[in-house]
């Protein structure tokens, strides 16, 4: 059972028909790639997991997944538990699929990551939590602190970056310099939660990476380190990844060790995952957030096999299926990288690549004609384009 049909979950489909799986798919009906690769496909949101559960009770499925989405972690946990089949649980849900719940934990555990407050639009203002109860924020812009009405510090300072507490793809992310433009940020931040919530974190400098672990029995397997490359403020949408990235052996290692003390924390037993962290000029590590998923963007389908050699989808497959982890490395390119489009000038780029044939074409996705819109978040660019060098 495959939770999601769109272009980013399609090779997972293809990978467990190719292991000799009859797939069975999940997802709202917009004529995905996914509804037409699928032995089956149910027209059911990844959010129906009631439904999800009866239709697979009736089927009795090998094993339950989903790669590059948090939202479609919640039903895959779900679902799997009630089946029986292997899965990280309801805790790992809450924890990982939540941001301000992930937040808090790390605090208590002692993994490196921002000072954050959780928040909410009510009533037209900015509200915020303390002891149980929501308060108005007010700014206090020569301190360019956050005090509620009574005049307390909450503790962050300027700049902060304000996300949904419940989303991925960058949707609804704003990076504020100063008060200016606070209200607005929640206001769209709580819009796109589901809960109608918002953490506001301060803003940590440096250099963003991804991390990519494969789990097996509480036991993590460190498998690429991922250069992501962004928009940068005030939305932060990606726009391309590289693998391996390029970082002093010391600095990989201190990623490896946060990322996987954090997955404990985190409460991940089974699977894939995929970790955001910022490194600092002196080499800190700071945690940005953690999915217990596959990342998106291609990163685990395309980049990881291409330029480590691990099938990092098949070992995810088998491991839901209940099989035992088996890592197994073979032939791989020195660097493999995405690119996605944002404009007719990153067409142009393109092409301009592909006739200098330094770098390899591996794939080339659809692209979405230019209809003036713009690039708002992951989940409306145009295209994309993946490459290898050797």
């Amino acid at each position: 059972m495959i939770i999601g049909a769109s272009d980013f979950q399609n090779p997972l489909i293809l990978k467990a028909k190719e292991k000799g799986y009859e797939t069975h798919v999940f997802a709202w009906q917009d004529g995905s790639v996914g509804e037409h690769t699928a032995d089956y496909f149910y027209p059911v949101s990844i959010t129906e997991k009631e439904k999800i559960l009866e239709i697979c009770r009736s089927i009795g499925p090998s094993g339950v997944v989903s790669i590059g989405s948090d939202l479609a972690v919640v039903t895959v946990n779900y679902v799997a538990e009630r089946l029986g089949l292997v899965c990280n649980g309801p805790e790992n849900t809450r924890l990982a699929t939540n941001k301000y719940e992930m937040r808090k934990a790390f605090a208590r555990n002692g993994d490196p990551s921002p000072a954050y407050r959780l928040v909410s639009w009510r009533d037209g203002h900015v509200a915020f939590t303390e002891g149980g109860e929501w308060a108005d924020f007010l700014v206090k812009d020569s301190e360019k602190d956050f005090i509620n009405t009574h005049g307390q510090i909450a503790g962050l300072a300027f700049p902060v970056i304000v996300k949904p507490v419940d989303r991925s793809g960058s949707r609804g992310i704003t990076l504020l310099s100063g008060p200016e433009g606070l209200e607005q940020a929640v206001e769209a931040a709580c819009a796109q939660s589901f809960l109608h919530q918002a953490v506001i974190e301060e803003f940590v400098e440096g250099e963003e990476f991804s991390v990519e672990f494969i789990s097996y029995e509480k036991q993590h397997y460190f498998l690429a380190l991922t250069r992501k490359f962004t928009t940068g403020a005030p939305h932060f949408i990606e726009t391309g990844h590289i693998q391996p990235a390029a970082v002093p052996d010391l600095v990989a290692e201190q990623v490896k060790q946060v990322v996987s003390h954090a997955l404990d924390t985190l409460c991940v037993a089974y699977g894939a995952s995929h970790g955001e962290v910022k490194v600092s000029p002196e080499g800190k590590v700071t945690i940005i957030e953690i999915g217990a998923r596959m990342g998106g963007d291609c990163i685990g389908s395309d980049l990881v096999p291409l330029s480590t050699g691990y099938d990092f989808v098949g070992m995810t497959v088998d491991i839901a299926c209940g099989k035992p982890l088996k890592l197994v490395q073979e032939a791989h390119h020195r660097e493999a990288r995405i690119r996605f489009v944002f404009s007719p000038e990153d067409l142009e780029e393109q092409e301009a690549i592909r006739k200098a044939g330094v770098e390899q074409v591996w794939r080339i996705s659809p692209m979405e004609p230019f209809d003036g819109h713009g690039v708002t978040d992951s989940s409306n660019r145009y295209g994309y384009m993946i490459t290898t060098r050797d």
